[in-house]
């Protein structure tokens, strides 16, 4: 089962987010820090996911996303934290 992550950014903040029939049931949230920092605030995932992996999934896409537009990574939530600093190939964002 293919799990379409999407994003979403206001001026100043955005998401990264999974939706099945018109309802997140993932989310991370992240505020902008000038023009090359985004800072991971909170992580949530519905309880009909878990097992999935999806909230790994959120940080892996974080990352990419981090690395597409050239900004570093400021994990404030402490899920985000944990797997970022679990996994030394994704030091170049923090």
């Amino acid at each position: 089962m293919e799990m379409m992550i999407q994003e979403q950014e206001t001026e100043s903040k955005g998401s990264f987010y999974y939706e099945k029939e018109g309802k997140r049931l993932a989310e991370m949230t992240f505020s902008k820090a000038g023009s090359d920092k985004i800072i991971i605030d909170h992580t949530t995932v519905n309880d009909s996911l878990k097992g999935t992996g999806m909230g790994g999934k959120l940080v892996e896409y974080a990352v990419d996303y981090a690395r597409k537009h050239k900004v570093k990574i400021i994990p404030l939530c402490t899920f985000a934290k944990a797997k970022l600093e679990r996994n030394p190939a994704w030091n170049d964002v923090l």
